[in-house]
């Protein structure tokens, strides 16, 4: 606030406001406590936020405002919600958007919360479940991936679905128990990843998947790993490898570029942030988009080996997407398979939930049989 003005700096206190069950009731001094500390630091909270797992009363909330030194109407109650999108429509029925706009003396219209309260309303009740293995090998931290998980939530919005998500270690995965892992999932999904381990389990649930006819998205690492799967057993190139994984592979399906190799510097060769990438009319990747143009979110360094393009298409894989320049392949299909998509991007990086991410959105109709 000395650096820049107080008025452009707002304190937010978020605090826990614990109920205790032996008496029957929420404890305040936690919360004054520990904006006692705050101010000892010179710092003064301009809004309280009440964490709590039941209501907090009017007259705890004025003790509250009272011994912090803010203002009643400053002092927010964030109760336990039954979904995390029920949060801003219960912070905007105490005013907290407008206590923000007034102290930064912003002259803005009252926000129009209906698309967000018909949300609310689908998200609680969803008539539906899709059922979806995730293969990855970072499944026991499942915040490495909650961005998929999300998106492929946002997806299940839009068709009154709730998603279940099957956590597969990759690891776990080999061709004698893939049907009993995957046999149940409605779609299978392979995300982005990094390193050997795990790397054969992958291949061996997109085979399942594409041999299956089971609805498929490989994203990034999936999609680089679905290639090799169909090199191996469509195309018969014994040793089919990434040479990322596999740098003596004789057939190294996912290379560097010629102009790559060379350099050292790993983030020279890191192809990272926002890319355009060109549809081909007639696919799935068009259709999902409606658009000949499309920005995705990139972070990978080796590409498909353009080398091998013909033998891929001569056998029934789609480059449905790539750089304008036709030179990087961006999203590979399958068209005889009921959904068979990969894409070398993250797509799950753009997805919201009233907007679910367009190859979200058709997986999981793919999934849901629709």
């Amino acid at each position: 606030k000395n650096d820049i003005g107080k008025e452009n700096v707002m304190y937010v206190h978020c605090t826990l406001v614990p109920y205790l069950a032996a008496a029957g009731e929420l404890k305040t001094k936690p919360t004054q406590h520990s904006v006692k500390e705050l101010r000892s630091y010179g710092i003064q909270p301009d809004i309280i936020v009440l964490r709590a797992e039941h209501p907090v009363p009017q007259e705890m909330k004025d003790k509250i405002a009272l011994f912090c030194d803010t203002r009643p109407e400053a002092v927010i109650e964030a109760q336990d919600a039954s979904t995390l999108y029920e949060v801003p429509l219960n912070l905007q029925r105490q005013g907290m958007d407008q206590l923000v706009c007034d102290y930064f003396k912003f002259d803005t219209p009252v926000a129009d919360m209906t698309a967000w309260k018909q949300l609310v309303h689908t998200v609680t009740h969803l008539e539906k479940t899709t059922k979806i293995a995730l293969v990855g090998k970072y499944v026991e931290l499942r915040d490495a991936y909650i961005s998929v998980a999300e998106a492929l939530k946002h997806a299940g919005f839009a068709f009154n679905s709730d998603i279940e998500i099957d956590w597969i270690n990759a690891e776990d995965v080999t061709r004698e128990n893939v049907n009993e892992l995957l046999g149940s999932a409605d779609g299978i999904l392979v995300p982005g990843g990094f390193g050997e381990r795990g790397i054969e389990g992958k291949i061996e649930a997109t085979r399942f998947a594409r041999e299956n006819n089971v609805p498929f998205f490989g994203i990034c690492l999936g999609m680089q790993l679905a290639t090799v799967e169909f090199a191996r057993n469509v195309l018969n190139l014994e040793g089919a490898h990434s040479a990322e994984i596999d740098p003596a592979t004789p057939y190294p399906i996912i290379d560097l570029l010629p102009e790559q190799k060379d350099i050292e510097d790993l983030g020279g060769t890191l192809r990272l942030g926002l890319y355009p990438c060109k549809l081909e009319d007639g696919t799935k990747a068009r259709a999902a988009y409606s658009s000949e143009l499309v920005y995705e979110r990139h972070r990978h360094r080796y590409e498909f080996g353009n080398e091998f393009r013909e033998q891929f298409e001569a056998n029934g894989m789609v480059f449905s997407g790539t750089s304008p320049d036709g030179r990087l392949v961006e999203i590979i299909e399958i068209p005889e398979h009921k959904w068979f998509v990969a894409c070398q991007f993250h797509p799950e990086l753009i997805s919201r939930p009233e907007r679910p991410q367009a190859l979200f959105h058709d997986f999981i109709q793919a999934s849901l049989g629709e």
